[in-house]
């Protein structure tokens, strides 16, 4: 058993006490401290699977089963999530935006514990970034609905059937088309039948990323396991080139998932509530108008949680590539 091995169960240990002398949340405190009582856990996590359905519930194993949550809804799994790049290939150049790091104060001094905002083609930097980019989605897809609604065919420009052509009446292109053989194309017809059908299938790492409770520090938790392009497990330090290395071994460490016998590359929670409690703050009552109805108060819904949490992690693990799909 090596050093790290014997750090991580120790660990493990101590945060299993820890939490248990932790009573479970009971009222809600998600927009005052950004945490979350098991419920709205549960809540949010339906709404993921309901807008992302590559997310599911999964029960784990029944001794570790958590007496405050639903036998069958212990923790969020979605499998088999792309990873092309490693995550030293998004590194900032000198011509690229520096980055911006926001401690426990909310200044702009440099902490360590404070949360990195990187540089991505798909990550935003800012809480105020991520914000906007969440009510841009909303206001978008509000627009989309709404024209779709009012999208009338008007009737008096309707071609009469009589004047619709019988398909049998045009000439088919292929009949007035003579095709020369192409060297070019042949040659590659012939390259391409010399392939098997897994050679013509990008290979790349994939990894199974889970999102469990984590009931000391009142929000979720995310747990990576992944897999080389043969479809092997990758060790610890394979996982860690995929996370920003501003973080490895700080925030994003090897723990022991607490529903599976399985240890598992981490991002720590400590800092989740503060920076969720932030972009609260920053969204304050800029949803869209479309998406409130009359007498309800606007802002961040409890049940949208897990989409923007799924948002910012994407500034640990920038190339695991699961919020691709995703719309809230």
């Amino acid at each position: 058993m090596s050093v790290r091995d014997v750090y991580s169960n120790i660990y493990s240990t101590f945060h299993s006490v820890r939490e248990s002398l932790i009573p479970v949340l009971k009222n809600s405190k998600f927009k005052e401290t950004g945490c979350l009582t098991p419920e709205e856990f549960v809540a949010a996590g339906e709404f993921l699977v309901y807008k992302c359905p590559t997310w599911s519930w999964e029960s784990g194993l029944t001794e570790k089963n958590r007496d405050y949550l639903p036998k069958d809804k212990q923790f969020l799994v979605t499998r088999n999530v792309p990873c092309l790049r490693r995550a030293k290939q998004m590194e900032l150049t000198e011509d690229d935006d520096e980055t911006r790091q926001v401690n426990g104060e909310g200044d702009d001094e440099k902490d360590e514990d404070g949360w990195m905002y990187t540089h991505s083609s798909r990550v935003t930097k800012t809480m105020d970034e991520i914000a906007q980019t969440i009510m841009d989605d909303e206001e978008e897809e509000e627009k989309l609905k709404k024209n779709m609604e009012a999208l009338n065919l008007d009737k008096d420009k309707q071609i009469p059937l009589d004047e619709i052509p019988d398909l049998d009446d045009i000439p088919d292109m292929e009949d007035e088309v003579v095709e020369e053989d192409d060297p070019a194309i042949a040659q590659e017809q012939q390259n391409d039948s010399n392939l098997s059908d897994n050679d013509k299938i990008l290979q790349v790492r994939t990894y199974d990323v889970f999102i469990t409770y984590d009931k000391y520090y009142q929000t979720p938790r995310m747990w990576l396991f992944g897999y080389d392009e043969q479809r092997r497990p990758l060790s610890s330090s394979r996982v860690f080139e995929d996370v920003n290395q501003d973080y490895v071994k700080k925030t994003v460490t090897i723990d022991t998932h607490p529903h599976l016998n399985m240890n598992l590359a981490s991002i720590h929670p400590c800092k989740h509530a503060e920076v969720m409690q932030k972009i609260i703050e920053r969204m304050g009552d800029g949803v869209s108008a479309g998406l409130a109805e009359k007498g309800q108060e606007t802002g961040i819904r409890v049940d949208q949680y897990l989409i923007i949490f799924l948002k910012f992690m994407s500034s640990v693990v920038p190339t695991i590539d699961y919020d691709h799909t995703i719309s809230a």
